[in-house]
């Protein structure tokens, strides 16, 4: 066994119970090509297993639990998470390929969610509704029951502890398929969880392919609620299988989101995030700022000062922890080669620099286009490696035009110092979340997190999250 593993990762939950399965699946180090593990191959029998163990755990302990109980588990999880930062981060940096800083900076947040939602279990509240004279009329914020989150492969870590987290706190049992790239801190946060005293049932965790595990979990009549972050394809199969039982379904999708630089802006202030939002987890995130819009008159000045930094970007091992690591895998690796073979007709601006990558690695280098059409293929779509193309545009309403000319809506962000602007953009942006003179506000576990058009819909973080969670019951009583 790898040597930064402390547990058997061939293994599925189901009930509290480790349990093989017939076969087994290969997990690759994308960072060399090299075997790290063996992960069990769920199927639609393991997926029965762990959909009847969390029923069992809502009729039982778990289901009985207070909501201020359950808030004291999940923030013990959360404390018993950031004690084991390091361990969780170098096995996600083996398995994702993110750089470790990175790769740490995903596991305080796991904990962060955790001691978020543990605080949140106790605080949603229902309310009073004025009504006829001789009723009451009040609402109360129930679990949906069993929910299902189908989990991908960039960052498993946050992603568990926005949608495990917000589903636990509100007193759902869980099934976790985490995807088959990318699944040992998954396995870990499980293990985690029961030594916090999470109930059995409460969480079961089934790894396995998406096309077995994955779809057995999402068309199943025993989960009230489906969670899935991942493509926009796979995002339509899960709603169709879901659908079928009319079971409620929350997509979080892909996105082209744009940062918005006008030529009043402070360039010193916003240079480091419209590099760092592109290639952060080598462009794998489905809120990278993809399309960087620039205003002509300051044009060449933000286009020289992003080459410059995109000149010093170093690509290498996870371990090495440089600014940029691998792709997830030689598959992925192709799929972003084969667009940037499509950007061919363009005039590269600048690319970062290999340093001790091994051929067997996963890696392309950072990208920059310079002067590329709002219709081009490069701007126009989701790439999910590190490209990024910078637009030129003239007017703040063509700005607008170009940044809402793609079919998603995830993330925008508005860099200028006039107020005005600012919130005539921020109405206008057609997108879940909208940035000011800065991107992505550090993560952001309590804001609300989600997209419009082929980004999917749906919230996730913060409060709204826990309503995602939840379903309203509204009671009437006639007392005269």
């Amino acid at each position: 066994m790898t040597d930064f593993l402390w547990f058997d990762p061939s293994e599925a939950l189901m009930g509290g119970a480790w349990r093989s399965t017939e076969e087994t699946l290969p997990l690759i180090n994308p960072s060399d090509g090299s075997a790290l593990a063996r992960i069990a191959r769920g199927r639609a029998d393991e997926i029965d297993q762990a959909i009847a163990a969390a029923h069992a755990a809502r009729d039982g302990a778990w289901g009985r639990m207070t909501a201020l109980d359950r808030g004291r588990i999940l923030t013990e999880i959360g404390r018993k998470v950031l004690e084991r930062v390091e361990d969780l981060a170098v096995m996600e940096a083996h398995d994702v390929g993110k750089p470790l800083t990175q790769a740490r900076a995903d596991a305080v947040a796991l904990g962060r969610y955790m001691e978020f939602y543990g605080g949140a279990a106790d605080k949603l509240h229902g309310e009073t509704i004025p009504y006829l004279d001789g009723y009451t009329v009040y609402t109360l914020r129930e679990p949906h029951g069993v929910t299902g989150h189908i989990v991908p492969w960039n960052y498993p870590m946050q992603i568990i502890g926005r949608s495990v987290g917000a589903a636990l706190a509100m007193g759902n049992a869980c099934v976790l398929k985490p995807a088959e790239e990318a699944c040992l801190t998954a396995l870990a946060f499980a293990r985690i969880a029961a030594e916090a005293g999470l109930p059995a049932g409460a969480l079961n965790v089934v790894p396995g392919l998406g096309s077995e595990a994955g779809a057995a979990l999402a068309g199943h009549a025993g989960v009230q609620h489906i969670s899935f972050t991942g493509s926009v394809r796979t995002g339509a199969l899960v709603q169709q299988a879901a659908g079928a039982n009319v079971v409620p379904v929350t997509l979080e999708l892909g996105g082209k989101s744009p940062q918005l630089v006008f030529n009043d802006a402070d360039l010193d202030a916003a240079l480091p995030f419209l590099v760092n939002a592109g290639i952060q987890n080598a462009g794998q995130t489905c809120s990278a700022s993809s399309r960087i819009l620039v205003q002509r008159e300051i044009y060449i000045n933000v286009r020289e000062r992003m080459s410059e930094a995109y000149a010093a970007l170093t690509v290498g091992p996870a371990m090495n922890d440089l600014r940029v690591g691998p792709l997830i895998s030689h598959r992925q690796k192709d799929i972003v080669s084969g667009f940037l073979k499509q950007g061919s007709d363009l005039k590269i601006a600048a690319q970062g620099v290999l340093e001790g990558a091994p051929d067997t690695g996963a890696y392309v280098l950072p990208t920059l286009f310079d002067e590329v059409s709002p219709d081009h293929v490069l701007a126009r779509n989701e790439i999910f490696g590190p490209v990024q193309v910078i637009i030129p545009f003239g007017t703040e309403e063509e700005a607008a035009e170009i940044a809402n000319g793609t079919d998603y809506g995830l993330v925008a962000s508005i860099w200028t110092s006039d107020g005005a602007r600012q919130m005539r953009l921020a109405k206008q942006l057609k997108s879940g979340q909208v940035f000011i003179n800065n991107y992505g506000a550090g993560g952001g576990v309590e804001l609300p997190f989600g997209g419009i058009g082929k980004s999917g819909h749906g919230r996730e973080k913060g409060f709204e999250a826990l309503y995602g969670f939840s379903t309203l019951k509204t009671v009437a009583a006639y007392h005269g």
